[in-house]
């Protein structure tokens, strides 16, 4: 039975919000398996996989608050996708310091790239005029 056919048959919304759960565990976790790097790998935080781990976090977050939730241990399967939900956020909770600290130094790399090459632009300008 589909989540829609569910809610119509005047079942309750919790089937629909365990499965939301279990869809947005399933990306979350290959977002921060994507965002931690092997060893000799640079981090993949792009501003895209960045961006699509916040929608993911409010569309969430979102749903959560959309409805209350009942007593733990009264829907397994939503016990289950909730408690993982969790290990997620704590999981990116650990990792944030360490991609802060990568991203400002990925900054710095690219302020003195852009740095150096305004600084070689500058130098063929003044080339082709002593030319």
């Amino acid at each position: 039975m589909t989540t829609e056919k569910s809610l119509a048959a005047g079942e309750p919304a919790m089937p629909r919000l365990c499965l939301h759960l279990r869809a947005t565990n399933a990306r979350l976790g290959s977002c921060l398996d994507s965002l931690i790097p092997c060893p000799g790998e640079s981090v993949a935080a792009t501003p895209e996989r960045m961006s699509a781990l916040l929608s993911e976090l409010l569309h969430t977050g979102a749903a959560l608050r959309a409805q209350p939730l009942p007593p733990k241990g009264s829907d397994v399967e939503l016990d289950a996708e909730l408690d993982r939900y969790r290990t997620h956020v704590e999981r990116l909770r650990q990792i944030m310091p360490f991609l802060q600290q990568y991203l400002l130094a990925e900054r710095s790399r690219l302020e003195r790239q852009r740095n150096r090459i305004h600084s070689v632009a500058e130098w063929a300008q003044a080339s082709r005029q002593t030319f």
